[in-house]
């Protein structure tokens, strides 16, 4: 794997980082600057706090949009796969309550509800699932109607959310009580279109309404940068906004980076739609997958989401997650490739911190983060000695930093062009957004611009 396939040429100042290491770990702890054994577990507690939870709590997926359902699709089917390997019953059992309820039948039923405006998505991924004979979509857990959003924010926000609040959230309502402990919500959903840009934030909105105690995290899909729809821009500025309201975290991943994946380690010659949203799914189960986040690092964690934040969501104003996983590669490659922890985790690391002149200590040097938080606060570590999915030894990092403060730049720049001549606002305004609330918008994302940039002056 070339070292610097995903590097970005952005800075390196970071609020938390937190490494997730998957597979028989052995003497690992001394290449991640950690040497007692009675904290190999995590850098830092993360079952303590507020988040804290002693049982196994369970997760609802909400699917928003075509893309939405279709990387939803993937992730369960990641889970189920992974989780029914039958190395760890403790593993299984945990993954099955987070994201499985029972059946008559003795399939498990995903934890999900699936909503779009059109039905083609929805009624191909419910079938998809079935098919495979290991998991399923509730037969009452989808909602999907005939008239689409036009690729429009508003349209979702504006008119779809409000005409099917009730039927959407009593779906929400069914899987929330089925869980006999609900850890939160996971919202998935992509930036650039209508139904899962508009009408996710007003789903999402809804869903910090009525659950005001849950915790609630988008998994977001950027759009790519040469631009897939004529309006994303402005969509993932509205979208991004009015979710840094409502929602406790974002978790992005960028198609862009996803492609290079698909193209230069997995060496996928004409890349899909389903090849991205597998990369992605994947990404996404090994974070949600059972891990053991506790000190001495004997159970796995109860609370999935509460873990999370708490490890990487230490500030209001910052809640733009980034996610790296090594390795990735095509099963032809898997089969002649072997690993070790030392090359995978130095790897990672310099995906994390382009053009760094740092060998020691891999992530526990104070540099890598701003300077108000301390490396014991900022850095966590968990893992599992399960191996994920097709992987003997895997590893993931999520990171609370400014990976993503140059696509977040380049796309609000890009809106503001388009606004400031007026570009397509009246297809917006006609549906119900004013141009003041554009620019409230505007404001805001400008803000979280300004606190990501602050994160390097403070160091």
């Amino acid at each position: 794997m070339s070292a610097d396939l995903l590097s970005r040429s952005h800075a390196t100042e970071g609020l938390s980082v937190l490494l997730l290491i998957h597979g028989p770990i052995g003497r690992l702890q001394t290449q991640v600057g950690t040497t007692d054994p009675a904290t190999r577990g995590a850098g830092r507690s993360c079952m303590s706090g507020q988040y804290g939870s002693k049982a196994v709590m369970s997760l609802v997926v909400v699917q928003i949009g075509q893309c939405g359902n279709q990387i939803g699709q993937q992730l369960f089917e990641v889970v189920s796969m992974d989780g029914q390997s039958g190395r760890n019953e403790s593993y299984w059992n945990t993954s099955q309550e987070r994201f499985f309820s029972s059946s008559n039948d003795g399939v498990p039923v995903a934890r999900a509800v699936l909503v779009d405006m059109e039905p083609k998505v929805i009624s191909h991924t419910v079938s998809k699932a079935a098919s495979s004979g290991r998991w399923r979509y509730g037969a009452q857990s989808a909602f999907c109607q005939k008239q689409g959003s036009g690729n429009n924010w508003a349209n979702g926000f504006c008119v779809h959310g409000p005409q099917h609040e009730e039927a959407v959230m009593d779906l929400v309502q069914q899987e929330a009580e089925k869980c006999e402990r609900l850890s939160g919500f996971v919202t998935m959903m992509s930036l650039a279109g209508g139904t899962g840009s508009g009408l996710g934030t007003f789903v999402t909105q809804c869903l910090r309404d009525r659950y005001p105690h849950s915790l609630i995290m988008n998994q977001l899909t950027w759009p790519y940068g040469t631009g897939e729809i004529i309006v994303q821009n402005y969509n993932t500025m509205l979208t991004l906004s009015h979710l840094y309201q409502s929602s406790d975290a974002l978790l992005i991943q960028e198609n862009d980076i996803i492609h290079k994946i698909c193209s230069q380690l997995m060496n996928i010659k004409q890349i899909s739609f389903t090849d991205i949203n597998k990369v992605i799914a994947h990404q996404l189960a090994s974070v949600l997958q059972p891990a053991y986040t506790r000190n001495h690092g004997t159970e796995y964690g109860s609370n999935p989401l509460g873990d999370l934040l708490e490890s990487l969501v230490t500030h209001p104003e910052y809640k733009l997650l980034g996610l790296m996983n090594i390795p990735q590669m095509s099963d032809t490659s898997l089969q002649f490739s072997t690993f070790a922890w030392p090359g995978l985790l130095k790897h990672l690391r310099q995906m994390l911190m382009a053009n760094t002149k740092m060998e020691a200590g891999l992530f526990k040097e104070q540099a890598l983060y701003t300077s108000w938080m301390p490396v014991d606060s900022a850095f966590n570590i968990w893992r599992t000695p399960t191996s994920f999915n097709k992987y003997e030894k895997s590893a993931t990092l999520v990171s609370n930093s400014q990976c993503l403060l140059k696509p977040l730049d380049s796309a609000v720049k890009k809106a503001w062009d388009m606004f400031a001549s007026r570009a397509y606002v009246h297809q917006y305004t006609k549906h119900g957004i004013s141009e003041e609330e554009f620019l409230d918008s505007f404001t805001t994302m400008e803000q979280v611009i300004a606190s990501y940039s602050n994160l390097g002056l403070q160091s």
